[in-house]
């Protein structure tokens, strides 16, 4: 073990400068993170919804994905159909409840049938604009 108090000054300044040069360096690259980023294949060979080989590019995979949207398409318009007349047959109970009450009086059923009202014409809204 060297005895750091019989060196002489440049012999401590040798030392520190020994360890500096062979200990930090050391210590600095086990914090470090790497700066190139391991690189991944851009096709993993599974789509987002996990159902294996996606290819763009492939004829039958396009017609059935097109197939699949225009299903899509065709529930998500007979729900709007069906949301719709329901949507009438709410707002002429309303309006026969409506005409029934007084002007000064509002039945809860009324207030009710107009909540209804409001959140499946909200429903219908948001299922026209996620078609687009």
């Amino acid at each position: 073990m060297i005895n750091v108090a019989q060196l002489t000054r440049n012999s401590r300044l040798v030392l520190i400068a020994l360890l500096a040069a062979f200990a930090l360096p050391a210590a600095h690259a086990q914090q470090t993170v790497p700066t190139t980023l391991p690189t991944t294949p851009s096709h993993t060979g599974v789509d987002a919804a996990g159902f294996g080989d996606t290819n763009p590019r492939d004829p039958d995979q396009m017609r059935m994905m097109k197939d699949m949207s225009r299903e899509r398409n065709s529930i998500r318009q007979k729900q709007i159909v069906d949301d719709t007349a329901q949507l009438l047959d709410l707002a002429k109970q309303l309006k026969d409840a409506v005409d029934k009450s007084s002007k000064d009086q509002l039945s809860l059923s009324v207030v009710n049938t107009a909540t209804e009202i409001e959140k499946l014409a909200k429903a219908v809204k948001e299922k026209m604009r996620d078609g687009q």
